[in-house]
């Protein structure tokens, strides 16, 4: 049952994220929003034992570690194609690319390469890691459109908040 949780949770925000960065979002120093999901995810991923194969610890690990840095490079790619501007208050805006959407489909893909590789070494997976490797890639996304809207207020001129 808890796998089944998890894949509902992570469908469900990945929908709501992924439906979002389509629409003009005001970006904000406000930081619980940027915590919310992926705080969620780290719970729901953490909160029972099983993120690794007891069988395969090595092999185990190196797959965690390689589904955590497709998501810290997809975030980062993300935050990097994704348009962000000024309006006429100095306020920052953001909103997604067909790049963007790219870079979500090419993070899948190499997600589910991996997952083929587990398959193939007999490494048990479970939804544990897919859930930190979204939440890395929604820390990195808010962390670098974060740094790239504060350089962008400091060009024109705008006090940068918090």
């Amino acid at each position: 049952m808890s796998g089944l949780l998890n894949i509902a949770v992570l469908v469900a925000i990945v929908a709501i994220v992924f439906a979002r960065q389509f629409t003009a979002q005001r970006v904000t120093s406000e930081g619980r929003k940027r915590w919310l999901m992926p705080a969620i995810l780290v719970f729901l991923a953490l909160r029972q034992p099983g993120l690794l194969d007891p069988a395969h610890r090595a092999a185990s690990v190196a797959l965690l570690l390689a589904t955590l840095l497709i998501g810290l490079v997809s975030g980062a790619a993300w935050a990097w194609t994704t348009r962000l501007w000024t309006d006429e208050n100095g306020a920052v805006w953001t909103k997604g690319t067909w790049a963007a959407a790219g870079v979500w489909l090419g993070g899948i893909a190499l997600r589910l390469g991996l997952m083929g590789v587990a398959a193939v070494l007999g490494v048990h997976q479970s939804s544990q890691s897919t859930l930190l490797s979204v939440a890395a890639m929604l820390l990195t996304r808010a962390g670098v459109t974060a740094w790239r809207a504060q350089g962008l207020q400091r060009t024109y001129g705008v006090p940068v908040a918090g």
